[in-house]
């Protein structure tokens, strides 16, 4: 990555591959020669936004402005990246007309991704948001209307989406039909905490907050099974959610839950994603059953699988094996470079992350009703 002209390491891909976000194979193509994307920030408030100063950074994208209202948290990401002062904006319409970044990536509360979008789409201003799009499926409809509108990509980041396992799982199921039929897949999300395990006093305050992020542990990880599973189901909204919530540690999380228990019903298929701020110690692990076999996933490497033609296999996938995207941003460099496309079911699409929306406030609502909650057709 580049921050002002200084250049950073570069964490690219192999060359000649074909990598995959939920998108079509294209050939892999190295951006040496190539200017980099100009990317801007939209607040560093998420604790991922770590990851654009740190072990994702890659020589695809330059950092052109990064907007952060909060002054004391600015000055404390210069010093520890040893960024200029001049990258910094207190203003995102100002940050946008003086930078004039390609994109943006927005590192803020969940609810404020609508901002950012009502003043990017206009511009012409692609974005990338952390999971997931929206915290309501009202701004998320929003949000639609105007990256469609405006012709710009909308992009939403899961860790997951950079798995091999993911995408070997997704092959493994759509294209050899390994496990016959789908049936039910079982998602297991999250860590002992984010107090726990010691996220920042900025991520904290939005985190645990019911509006600033949707909710707790049901929004935080429940986005990642149901982002998984509309992408296994290539796009297929459930024909209902029904949602348990819990209060584990109240006097820690007062405000929302700690830990959720959701279900996609499907006419073919049933989901399960377990979502928990209790976890013993960090997971992201799925489940996934055929009327022929099983494949399961310990992370984003290890997997195991069985059909009728033998006993359980256990190996590793890597992305020399499957190449994937395993960098967010040289994904969002190439999308815009038109190197490869999010895909409409893809793990990063619109359609796929508005239906991830959908979901979790059907989940929200059925766990405060006490009862399933039947999701209407999408209009057309």
């Amino acid at each position: 990555m580049i921050f002002a002209g200084i250049p950073c390491l570069s964490l690219r891909g192999q060359a000649g591959k074909g990598p995959s976000a939920g998108s079509e194979d294209t050939p892999f193509q190295e951006t040496q020669g190539e200017e980099p994307l100009r990317l801007a920030i939209a607040r560093i408030t998420h604790g991922h936004a770590a990851w654009i100063f740190g072990s994702k950074r890659t020589e695809a994208v330059k950092v052109v402005g990064i907007y952060e209202p909060d002054t004391g948290l600015a000055r404390q990401f210069r010093e520890q990246y040893d960024l200029p002062a001049s990258l910094f904006y207190s203003n995102l319409d100002t940050m946008l007309e003086a930078a004039r970044p390609e994109a943006v990536a927005a590192f803020g509360a969940i609810y404020e991704h609508l901002e950012v979008v009502e003043s990017c789409a206009p511009r012409g201003i692609h974005v990338m948001v952390e999971k997931p799009l929206a915290t309501n499926v009202k701004h998320a409809l929003r949000m639609e209307l105007l990256a469609r509108e405006n012709q710009i990509h909308l992009l939403t980041n899961y860790e997951t989406s950079w798995y091999p396992t993911t995408e070997k799982t997704f092959r493994l199921l759509s294209d050899s039909s390994y496990v016959g039929d789908l049936k039910k897949v079982v998602v297991h999300a999250g860590h002992q905490g984010p107090q726990e395990i010691g996220v920042g006093p900025e991520f904290l305050e939005w985190l645990t907050d019911p509006v600033l992020n949707g909710g707790g542990a049901l929004i935080d990880f429940g986005c990642y099974g149901a982002n998984l599973m509309t992408y296994l189901m290539q796009g297929r909204a459930p024909v209902s959610v029904t949602a348990i919530t819990r209060q584990y540690k109240p006097k820690r999380y007062p405000k929302v839950d700690d830990d959720a228990t959701i279900i996609l019903n499907y006419p073919d298929a049933q989901c399960i994603i377990q979502a928990s701020w209790n976890w013993p110690f960090n997971r992201k692990d799925m489940a996934v059953y055929g009327d022929s076999g099983y494949i399961i996933t310990k992370n984003d490497t290890e997997m195991r699988v069985r059909n009728a033609s033998g006993p359980e296999r256990s190996f590793r996938v890597t992305s020399t094996d499957l190449p994937v995207y395993e960098n967010p941003f040289v994904y969002l460099a190439d999308v815009i470079r038109g190197k490869t496309l999010p895909g409409e079911n893809g793990l990063y699409s619109l359609k796929t992350n508005v239906t991830v929306v959908r979901i979790l406030e059907a989940a929200r609502e059925s766990a405060e009703k006490g009862k399933t909650v039947y999701l209407q057709p999408e209009k057309q």
